[in-house]
C-alpha cells in the first residue's frame, strides 16, 4: 500500500501563501541549493505524484522547461527533469487532459479513485495542494505531512488544510534542520485508514 504524503513549503504560523496567486514564490521562503537538492531527492524516490489542479497548474507552467534553461542553477533544471518524467495523476473537475508523464481524474467518486490508487502503490505518494490534502485528510487516507518551515511569520494568507477545523494528531518520524532557519519535519498522521476499510 502506498502513502500519501502532503509535502509543502510553510511559514511558521503554517501559511503556505501569502498572497493569493503567489504560488509558493513568496519572498518569505529561503530556498538555496541545499534544500532544493533535498527536495529533488526526496521527489526521485517517489513512486508517484497527485496534484490538485491549481497546484498542477502553476508546476506545468514552469517545469517542464526550466531542464532546457541554462540561465538557472543545475540544481533547479535536474528538478524540471525529476517533475516531467515522474508519472502523475492530476485530480480536476475540469480538465480532461494533461502531459507531461500524467493522467485525469476527477468526478464525484475522486477520493475513491484515489483510495484505489493509494492501495494499488507501494511507496510514497505526494499529495500537491491544500484542497486535494485536505480532502484527503478528511477522507482519514493522508499519510504524512512532510513540511519545510520558514522562519517567517505571515500573519495572513492561504493555510496548510483548507476548512479544516478538527485536531489533527501527529507523530513526529523524522526531523533535519538546513541553512537560513529552515527545518524540516515529517509527521505520521494517527488514525489513518487502511487499505481494506477506505
Amino acid at each position: 500500500m502506498g502513502r500519501f504524503v502532503y509535502a509543502m513549503q510553510v511559514s511558521l504560523d503554517l501559511r503556505i501563501e501569502q498572497v493569493p496567486g503567489d504560488n509558493g514564490a513568496g519572498e518569505w521562503l529561503r530556498v538555496d541549493e541545499e534544500l532544493h537538492r533535498a527536495a529533488n531527492e526526496l521527489t526521485r524516490a517517489l513512486a508517484l505524484m497527485v496534484h490538485g489542479r491549481v497546484y498542477y497548474e502553476v508546476m506545468e507552467e514552469y517545469w517542464p522547461r526550466a531542464h532546457e534553461d541554462t540561465s538557472l542553477p543545475d540544481v533547479m533544471r535536474e528538478y524540471g527533469e525529476i517533475w516531467t518524467a515522474k508519472p502523475k495523476v492530476l485530480v480536476s473537475r475540469t480538465r480532461r487532459d494533461a502531459g507531461h508523464n500524467t493522467r485525469v481524474i476527477g468526478g464525484d467518486d475522486a477520493i475513491e479513485q484515489l483510495a484505489a490508487l493509494r492501495a494499488g502503490t507501494d511507496g510514497g505518494i505526494s499529495v500537491g495542494g491544500a484542497t486535494l490534502a485536505t480532502q484527503l485528510l478528511r477522507a482519514g487516507l493522508l499519510d504524512e505531512l512532510l513540511l519545510f518551515t520558514h522562519p517567517a511569520v505571515l500573519g495572513f494568507g492561504r493555510p496548510l488544510f483548507d476548512d479544516y477545523d478538527v485536531p489533527i494528531e501527529l507523530d513526529l518520524i523524522e526531523q533535519r534542520s538546513f541553512s537560513q532557519g529552515v527545518t524540516m519535519h515529517r509527521y505520521a498522521v494517527q488514525d489513518v485508514k487502511e487499505a481494506s476499510s477506505c
